[in-house]
């Protein structure tokens, strides 16, 4: 994999998919990310995190959207992320403040349709715009333990994200206690059994993923 090496013992994308993410990225699949001017080296690496969770991450599969399998829905995604995401990308340039609905598409792929503005004056703040750039798509947390970063600790927390318990908080320390119920029933899995199981689940999001977006564009070419 030419990046995304976060997920290469096991990943949902193939390897050609990464070579579009290889600096400088000019565009992904149908989206131009250079669609105002080329991404700052620091904005494009937080937009590679994104977008390696999203195409390649086994995780990615518990958040898909029931009303549009191409995506997500509330994934939790940490604060402190969001801030320094929004602190490398605030001097690059923008035409879009949510980017599913805001440009203009075609078969060439994106468009403004509104004057490019620094991302500090798109977005208020680091919450800003990960609550907004990608819709609903993310969740903005404060909760440790219980939010993605979208970096190799994601594997330890996922178990503490997904726990059914109620969110009660520690007197002691005012955060949300950590989920042994879940974390237990996960150690009585095989560690190739969860990967396999999370794998299975990851391949056919990623399966309807690609469906949802046919359909969409045999819809645009009818239309």
């Amino acid at each position: 994999m030419k990046e995304c090496h976060l997920y290469s013992n096991a990943s949902c994308c193939f390897a050609n998919f990464t070579e579009e993410l290889v600096s400088p990225v000019t565009k992904v699949e149908n989206t131009k990310w250079d669609v105002c001017q080329q991404l700052s080296d620091r904005c494009e690496t937080y937009m590679k995190r994104v977008e390696c969770f999203y195409r390649c991450s086994p995780q990615a599969a518990h958040w898909m959207n029931p009303s549009y399998t191409a995506g997500f829905l509330n994934v939790p995604i940490c604060v402190n992320f969001c801030d320094s995401w929004y602190d490398a990308c605030k001097d690059d340039l923008t035409c879009a403040k949510n980017w599913l609905t805001d440009f203009k598409w075609d078969n060439d792929g994106n468009h403004c349709q509104h004057d490019c503005v620094p991302y500090s004056k798109m977005y208020t703040d680091g919450t800003d715009m990960c609550q907004s750039m990608w819709g609903p798509s993310f969740s903005p947390s404060s909760s440790e333990g219980r939010c993605l970063r979208m970096d190799d600790q994601d594997d330890t927390v996922l178990s503490h994200i997904l726990c059914p318990s109620s969110s009660s908080k520690s007197a002691a320390s005012d955060q949300e206690e950590p989920c042994h119920q879940s974390s237990l029933i996960l150690d009585e899995i095989s560690p190739d059994q969860e990967i396999w199981d999370s794998l299975l689940v990851s391949s056919l999001f990623a399966i309807v993923s690609k469906l949802a977006k046919w359909t969409e564009y045999v819809a645009y070419l009818a239309g």
